[in-house]
């Protein structure tokens, strides 16, 4: 049978201590997810809802699935990620009522999977996936529970592109938000929170600089343009590699150098990938590269470096620094991989994911579709949905509001003459 955190921890009690005190610190700069807080305690918008989740669990998601909990949910959580779960945290969310989690740093693929099946036991009515690996295994190993599963939600990029292509097959049987996707979430978990957390976690795994050296930046959707706007910002000369002719040209206009991967493999320093496909630097890009390169993956599966291509180039491989692993090559060069090659801003030893605030923002989205899931669960069919403008809307004016910006509104001859088609010259 699988073990609860607290089964596996020799002192589970002073680990959710540590683990509360570093949700607190995320809590209190989170201000809609405060807001939704009281909202959801008053009103018990989830009461009688089972909630299935596999998520990075980690400060800033425990305060989200707290929040769940306090809105009269049962929650079982596990991790989407081997290396992201932090103990002292998954130890403080099994701590709160009405939450069981199963979630520990460093499991095995078993593990892992054995975990999943765990969460499932929670006979749940709505899911919360981070990379679809929980949609996935109700389709393929617990089709009896998809009748009662009023839909779920998709964190992230992966996990959105998974659950289109299962709906594209007509394998997708119940609704699912492509939280990923909405603006609330994209034009900044994606841009500003990739970008930060993958470029501050590089800098302090490797602690060298990134002034003057040459980053590499594999793929331009929005998690790319973040990388490559916050290495920009702190000095470095950005190479982009693409496969899309619209996205290099939008980086070539942005002021980056766009080449193929096997050109920008002779010319980086650093490189990180923000594909979500796999293979993206392969044997011959490691046959490019100068001595002493640096390899990061901001995807979410750790496939986009060809690991096994790269150790069976290597003579040898050696944990140089916590986090760094290095390859020697024949001829004296060295590749150094940092976390893996997971997602480097959550998987690497001083990894903490994204900003609070970002998250907030991300988790904010979360929370409203789950409440709208559990309020109207026949307003949705089976497939990949946009989430609702109105909830991006609402979670984007409590953010507002908490910053103290105020914004213009439309007048009623300006609502007017927007929605009309007959005004001319």
């Amino acid at each position: 049978m699988t073990r609860t955190i607290a089964e596996r921890l020799d002192d589970p009690e002073a680990e959710a201590a540590e683990g509360r005190r570093k949700m607190d610190w995320a809590e209190a700069h989170m201000p809609i997810l405060a807001e939704l807080r009281e909202s959801f305690a008053a009103e018990q918008p989830l009461e009688g809802e089972r909630i299935a989740m596999a998520m990075h669990v980690e400060a800033k998601t425990a305060v989200l699935v707290e929040l769940l909990a306090i809105g009269g949910a049962e929650v079982a959580i596990t991790g989407c990620n081997p290396l992201s779960t932090q103990d002292d945290v998954s130890a403080a969310l099994h701590a709160v009522d009405g939450v069981t989690s199963y979630a520990a740093h460093g499991v095995d693929t078993e593990e892992y999977y054995d975990a999943i099946e765990a969460v499932v036991d929670v006979d749940p009515t709505i899911t919360v996936d981070d990379g679809a690996d929980m949609v996935t295994h109700i389709h393929d190993e617990h089709p009896e529970l998809i009748p009662q599963l009023k839909g779920g939600c998709e964190e992230t990029t992966t996990g959105v592109h998974r659950l289109r292509s299962m709906a594209d097959d007509g394998a997708l049987d119940y609704p699912m938000f492509a939280v990923n996707d909405t603006p609330m979430k994209t034009l900044f978990d994606n841009v500003h929170g990739t970008g930060e957390s993958a470029m501050a976690n590089i800098a302090m795994t490797t602690n060298l600089a990134i002034a003057g050296k040459t980053v590499v930046v594999a793929g331009y959707g929005y998690c790319g343009r973040g990388v490559a706007k916050k290495a920009s910002g702190m000095n470095a000369d950005v190479v982009v590699t693409e496969i899309d002719p619209r996205r290099a040209l939008e980086a070539h206009m942005e002021g980056y150098e766009v080449m193929p991967m096997n050109e920008a493999a002779a010319e980086g320093d650093i490189f990180v990938t923000t594909t979500g496909n796999r293979d993206v630097i392969t044997r011959e890009d490691f046959e490019q590269m100068a001595d002493g390169v640096v390899l990061a993956n901001a995807g979410h599966f750790d496939v986009e470096i060809n690991l096994a291509e790269l150790d069976d180039l290597a003579e040898t491989r050696r944990e140089v620094r916590d986090g760094v692993e290095e390859y020697a090559l024949p001829d004296g060069r060295r590749v150094n991989v940092l976390a893996e090659g997971r997602l480097v801003n959550l998987a690497g030893p001083l990894s903490m994911g994204h900003p609070v605030e970002v998250m907030d923002q991300s988790f904010g989205v979360q929370a409203v579709c789950v409440r709208e899931l559990a309020a109207n669960p026949d307003a949705y069919e089976a497939g990949v949905h946009e989430v609702p403008d109105r909830l991006d809307r609402e979670v984007a004016e409590v953010k507002l509001d908490a910053e103290d910006i105020a914004i213009d509104t439309l007048s009623d001859e300006q609502r007017e003459y927007m929605d009309s088609w007959d005004h001319g010259t």
